[in-house]
């Protein structure tokens, strides 16, 4: 007997989710392109944020090396305690982000080798009717009263 699927938030937004990259790219070359597209946007906001990350721990450097001459005239010495505990997340969040670059380098490699993948017409429309199957318009009609009837509840959130 399959396993019910998980009702929390979280899973119910990723099956729409799911259902919608499937109907706004239902051939192989668009999940392709969709595929190719997230794994760009993901190294291009993850480097940037390491760049920025770095710019500030280099500025954090720097002011802590002039901080001692503020210490000794009085001045600052709660914020010197107060970022004491931060460097060890801050050297963890930066490692787990460079961890994040070199795994999205390695699919990278995997992902030139899928998207050199060519089909002919008849194989993107078959594309097109599984999923067509696997997920239908959520707005259409038939679709919304069957779930009106299976689950008894409004047809669109109120």
């Amino acid at each position: 007997m399959p396993e019910e699927p998980c009702q929390c938030p979280d899973c119910q937004r990723f099956y729409r989710e799911h259902d919608r990259l499937i109907r706004e790219n239902p051939t192989l070359r668009q999940q392709q392109e969709l595929n190719w597209a997230a794994l760009q946007s993901f190294r291009t906001l993850a480097g940037r944020v390491m760049e920025e990350l770095q710019k500030q721990q280099e500025a954090a450097e720097s002011a802590a090396q002039s901080a001692p001459a503020a210490q000794a005239a009085g001045a600052g010495a709660d914020q010197a305690g107060d970022q004491a505990g931060e460097p060890d997340a801050f050297q963890q969040a930066m490692a787990d982000l460079e961890n994040i670059n070199a795994h999205l380098f390695s699919i990278e490699a995997l992902m030139e080798r899928i998207f050199d993948v060519r089909v002919p017409e008849e194989v993107e429309q078959k594309f097109r009717e599984v999923a067509g199957e696997l997920a239908p318009d959520p707005l259409n009609a038939d679709r919304l009263r069957l779930n009106r009837l299976l689950h008894q509840t409004p047809d669109l959130p109120g």
